[in-house]
């Protein structure tokens, strides 16, 4: 069965939440300190989307991937944020693309992608430490331009932003 693309629900939260915290144990787990995916930080991720989808914000775009009535992927995309004082070098960003790994491959993230930013000109952070991230940004016409920060409190994980 092919997937479906659209925005979701306030009912879905957690279900959305477990989605993103799975995803990021897929792809991070090797590079955060043991414990880091304890119960504060799964209820944190349910109140992080409990709160996107109660108060949608102008300007913003949640989306999410379902294939057989499960939650697979989710992205949202919204107004830039400056970095350190500066402007943003563009005017919207990709803030979350997530897709579990049982469906890499298979166009959701494309999908979402394409949902949530089309081909419009964008910003976002990528981990170094995802070349397959990295991959699937490049063949949409993202680039680096050289900024990089550390993600608070993890220091093997760094952030580099890419631009289109």
């Amino acid at each position: 069965m092919t997937f479906t693309v659209r925005v979701p629900e306030l009912s879905e939260a957690a279900e959305i939440a477990d989605v993103h915290v799975l995803t990021w144990r897929e792809t991070y787990t090797h590079l955060l300190p043991e414990g880091f995916f304890d119960e504060e930080y799964v209820q944190a991720r349910r109140g992080l989307w409990r709160r996107l989808l109660e108060n949608p914000r102008e300007g913003w775009h949640i989306r999410v991937a379902e294939r057989d009535g499960r939650i697979v992927g989710l992205a949202t995309a919204g107004p830039s944020t400056a970095t350190d004082g500066e402007d943003p070098p563009r005017e919207r960003q990709l803030y979350m693309l997530y897709v579990l790994a049982v469906e890499y491959g298979r166009g959701a993230g494309q999908a979402l992608l394409d949902e949530v930013l089309g081909d419009e000109p964008a910003v976002l952070w990528v981990a170094k430490a995802n070349p397959r991230a990295i991959a699937f940004y490049r063949r949409n016409g993202f680039a680096f331009d050289g900024v990089e920060e550390a993600y608070p409190g993890i220091p093997a994980l760094v952030d580099a932003r890419m631009v289109r």
